[in-house]
Order: C-alpha cells, then structure tokens, then sequence
C-alpha cells in the first residue's frame, strides 16, 4: 500500500471508525512494531523476548490508531513510533526486571559524577569517576554495559512525555502548555535539556542525536562515527548519566506530568 492509500485509509477510520479500516491499518503498520521493537531489543538483549516486545508494542500501535489525529501538523509514523515505544517501556517498567544491583550501581555512579562535576567545574572524566568507585576503568566499562538499559527507560520517558514540548527536527508537535506559569516551564525545561545536551563531548553529543533524532541504529552510528559499537553503548550510556545529572528535578516535571 503507498502513502497515498494509508492516508486514505487513515481519514476512513478516523470518520467511521469501523472495525474493518482499523484492523487494515494495524496490519499495514505491523512493521514498524517490529522496527521498534528491534530496536529496543539491541539494548535488551536477552532478558526480553523479541517477540514479547513486538507484542507490547501492537498495543500502542493499536493506541495510536485510535487517537491519531488527522487535523496536527506530524506524521502518523512518527506519532505510532512514540506511542509503540512507550508501551514497550511501559511493560517493562511493569516487569520490573532491573535487578536491584544494578539500580544500586547507577545510583552511585550519578553521586560521583555529580561530586565530581561540583568540585572540578567541569564533566567527569571515565577514569576519574572509576577512581572514585575504586574499581578499573575496565570494571567501569562493564558497570556502563549494565547501565545501559535504565538509561534508555529514563531517557525515553524523558522525550516522551516531553514530546508535546520539545519539538524534535522534522516533527512538528502541538504545545501542551497552556497558560503563562506553564509557558515559563516550557522555556526553563527546553533551556535545561539544551544545557544537558551542551555539557556531552562532540561524540556522545553526536550518539545521542543519531540514535534518538535520526534514528540510526548502533551498528550505523558505529559505522558513522568510526567506532566499534561497544564504544557506541558506552557513550551512549555516558551521555545519559550526565544528561540525567544536569537536568536534575526537571525530570519529574515531565514524568508526573
């Protein structure tokens, strides 16, 4: 089916709402659950099944359907993409699956870096924040491989349940705030995340926008950079844990919203 007849498809649906158009647009767009879900599964790895995550994420497709609006301005691809995404997520916050061990290692790691970044008045270094958990900087490199996961579950709650007010490039949004307090908010959270995003090296600057704007996969971004993609998921899982360490209580601002 071309672009044309799922836009067609799209405007039948949403003025008869018949079961027949709906299960028609759910096998048309079954592909990219299977997009995402493959995307997810990289830093998953084997503790969920791939085909579990493509059944939680038919769920959100099955969401986007149903309240994708004809009359915004963004793509439904783009708009089913982020409701698959965060009902994958959704389930596995559910599971709960993150040994307590891990949880512990990310906690310490963002106390140090933030020690760190208050006395140095500058990023921490990997060597120097391994120093201070006084392990190896090739024991850090594994906590970083383990990290990585609840790095993608925060950063991706990050965008979106800020969607509605960080326009990402190519993908027009509607503000969700509405008076002026919020219009306030709206300026400091954009202002924090451009902080967050400025306080990254050049190449975690560049990982964190191929892999969550461009989309890329890591294979592609290792391919990009020139890099192997271990090194890929260590500086992405870097970029996150100073990402999550700038932005701070805004982060709830998001989430509880």
């Amino acid at each position: 089916m071309d672009e044309t007849a799922r836009k067609n498809l799209l405007e039948e649906y949403s003025k008869t709402r018949s079961p027949e158009s709906r299960e028609k647009l759910i096998l048309e767009y079954a592909p990219l659950v299977k997009v995402v879900a493959g995307r997810l599964s990289m830093y998953l790895g084997y503790n969920v099944e791939y085909e579990d995550l493509c059944s939680y994420g038919i769920f959100g497709l099955i969401d986007a359907i149903d309240k994708f609006d004809m009359m915004k301005d963004v793509k439904f691809e783009t708009y089913a993409s982020l409701r698959i995404r965060g009902s994958i997520l959704d389930q596995i916050r559910k599971m709960d699956w993150i040994p307590r061990t891990i949880r512990q290692k990310q906690k310490q790691i963002d106390t140090v870096i933030k020690q760190i970044e208050q006395e140095q008045g500058r990023a921490a270094t990997d060597a120097e924040i391994a120093q201070a958990l006084g392990i190896t900087d090739d024991e850090y490199t594994d906590w970083q491989s383990q990290m990585k996961i609840t790095g993608l579950v925060s950063l991706d709650e990050f965008m979106e349940s800020g969607s509605d007010v960080v326009s990402t490039p190519g993908n027009s949004t509607t503000a969700h705030f509405t008076g002026p307090e919020e219009n306030i908010e709206k300026q400091e959270l954009v202002k924090m995340l451009s902080d967050a995003i400025e306080s990254l090296t050049d190449k975690e600057q560049k990982v964190i926008t191929l892999y969550y704007y461009e989309e890329l996969t890591l294979k592609e971004i290792a391919n990009v950079l020139e890099v192997s993609e271990s090194r890929v998921s260590q500086l992405h899982t870097r970029a996150i844990g100073k990402m999550k360490g700038k932005l701070g209580p805004y982060m709830g601002l998001l989430t509880d919203r």
